[in-house]
């Protein structure tokens, strides 16, 4: 039943090419009819060879001329039908992978941190693929063998009713046991999908963290991890095809059957009168060529099984759920005043992280999170920008409840540098302009020099032009961390978050970030998430949290002296705040 419902969807995208499908059933219809007409011509000239008892040449030549047109007019039938069927098949797939892409921007990102990001590209790379080839071979052989089968039953039945009814009892034979094997090879085609998606998922695994896996000397059991993976993509591959490939050689046993009682039945008929030499040849080629689509055909369903398999899964992932974009409210501009109201929240309904937090932010407040690994701090973030919904109460901002708010209007009065830096594939410039991609080159470098980036990147082989990616070597962690800051530098947002947005600069480096930051902070309200409780001294409010509740808050002294757990937290620091 799946792969029913997937063939409808891959028909629905089909169908949106309805010129391009009229014409390719037009082509096919136009070679198969001047195939049917070759054989005609054929048996003629034998006919006249044999009546005459002599070769008349003059015969011979017009059916030779008549011939090679229709030959002609085949080849160039063919040609525009495989063309014609490419074009469709490429579409088809452009417009499968580009929903796939667009569906990837509007998923949560709880379906992103459940799903291995190497099975996600699998599906929009390889599966792809593997549904173009399929669908290929189904374009380029499925229309024009269907309008062989339909013309040459129709030429059969001028030549002989009861040798055509022989053969048409016989054919459906290799229909059934084309059949009865493709309905266990879906399933195979499905299991080596997701074997193949479970390879890449590892290669890009290891090779993303192959510093890791020489410096704890793990080479052996990354090998031992991709040989299994390997392995099972063989089976599973090998099972597949095997099976498969049985449909083709046992259709042609079939085919061979059907010409052998053809032939034996139209021999007879001409021993008694019934038919011509000239017509039995002309039969016997119609015979082949009605059962030769089924063995293309045939060999088509074992293809498209596995082109549906992999169809299958770039439609799981084009149909999930998307983000519920229940704001309303497009154009919005803060102070910078933040309420939370008896928040709950958590990533699994079984296992709580916010509880009834409330809390409230006046503008301009430098607001520093801290607490110990695991206790809400990045979560905190996350709801803020609407990364996640809550499971009950409010975040507002200014009064306005940011539900009611589309993400882009909310998201674009907040800058965030995360600990995690992203660099895209462009130039230095690019990169730095990504939230503001109008800035001028002034105000690029004005940017970079208050990130204390501009002095790196000017030693680069073409400055701002250099072209830079998130995997070449060509930049530090912290080179590239300095980036990410020039970016926020650049857009100059009402609200700042900072997610240990300086853990991979040095310290001499850090203080001028720091002081850059301050100015860029002044009159807007930041958070600020940070593990080094030294950085965060002039905070305006420092939250303390644990196990997802605020245990404290208030100023760094008014903490310290009270000397409960963020006093303990700072003191467990002592040696690395003395040396700060």
């Amino acid at each position: 039943m799946k792969d029913k419902k997937t063939l409808r969807l891959v028909l629905s995208y089909v169908s949106r090419h309805g010129i391009a499908l009229f014409l390719l059933i037009l082509f096919s219809l136009a070679s198969a009819l001047a195939t049917l007409f070759i054989p005609i011509f054929v048996g003629d000239a034998i006919d006249s060879i044999i009546d005459v008892g002599d070769v008349n040449f003059a015969l011979v030549k017009d059916a030779l001329e008549v011939i090679l047109l229709l030959a002609l007019a085949v080849g160039v039938s063919q040609w525009l039908t495989s063309f014609i069927g490419n074009r469709i098949t490429f579409l088809v797939v452009r417009d499968i992978r580009r929903d796939a892409f667009s569906k990837l921007q509007v998923l949560p990102l709880s379906y992103l941190d459940s799903h291995r990001h190497g099975d996600i590209v699998s599906r929009i790379i390889s599966d792809a693929e593997q549904f173009a080839d399929g669908l290929l071979m189904s374009f380029t052989q499925l229309f024009t063998g269907v309008t062989t089968i339909i013309g040459t039953f129709v030429f059969m039945l001028l030549l002989n009713v009861k040798i055509t009814v022989a053969v048409v009892v016989l054919t459906p034979l290799s229909l059934l046991l084309t059949s009865f094997i493709t309905r266990f090879t879906y399933s195979m085609f499905k299991e080596q999908s997701e074997a193949r998606a479970e390879i890449t998922s590892n290669v890009d695994e290891l090779v993303v963290n192959q510093k890791l896996v020489r410096g704890f000397n793990y080479e052996v059991r990354a090998e031992a991890k991709f040989n299994k993976s390997n392995d099972r993509l063989t089976k599973a591959s090998t099972r597949a095809i095997f099976y498969s490939s049985l449909v083709n050689p046992s259709t042609r046993v079939i085919n061979n059957i059907i010409y052998a009682v053809v032939a034996l039945l139209g021999a007879l008929t001409v021993i008694g009168g019934g038919m011509t030499i000239g017509g039995l040849t002309c039969f016997l080629s119609y015979a082949s060529q009605f059962a030769k689509p089924f063995n293309e055909i045939s060999g088509v369903f074992g293809e498209l099984q596995n082109s549906l398999a992999c169809a299958c899964r770039l439609f799981e992932m084009i149909h999930e759920k998307e983000i519920e974009e229940n704001g309303t409210l497009d154009t919005f501009v803060t102070e910078g005043k933040v309420e939370f109201d008896k928040v709950d929240f958590s990533y699994n309904p079984n296992k709580p992280l916010i509880t009834d937090l409330s809390l409230k932010v006046n503008p301009g407040m430098r607001v520093a999170i801290v607490g110990p690994t695991g206790c809400g701090k990045t979560t905190l973030i996350n709801l803020i920008m609407r990364f996640y919904d809550l499971n009950d109460g409010s975040i507002s901002f200014d009064g306005v409840d940011i539900s009611t708010l589309t993400r882009q209007s909310l998201r674009s009065n907040i800058g965030m540098v995360l600990q995690d830096t992203w660099i895209k594939n462009g130039t230095v410039r690019e990169n730095i302009s990504l939230g503001n991609e109008n800035a001028t080159l002034d105000e690029v470098i004005t940017a970079a020099k208050s990130a204390h980036a501009h002095n790196f990147i000017k030693r680069l082989p073409q400055g701002y032009d250099t072209v830079i990616s998130n995997d070449s070597g060509d930049l530090s962690q912290g080179q590239r961390q300095l980036l990410c800051i020039s970016r926020i530098m650049l857009t100059n947002p009402d609200v700042l978050i900072l997610d240990e947005a300086t853990s991979s600069i040095d310290t001499r480096t850090e203080m001028k970030i720091q002081d850059a930051f301050s100015k860029l902070m002044k009159g807007k309200t930041s958070f600020i998430v940070a593990h080094r409780l030294s950085t965060i001294k002039e905070a305006d409010l420092i939250l303390v949290m644990r196990d997802g509740s605020v245990i404290e808050q208030g100023t760094h002294n008014e903490l310290i002296n009270k000397g409960g757990f963020y006093a303990t937290l700072y003191n467990s620091q002592m040696p690395f705040n003395e040396e700060e």
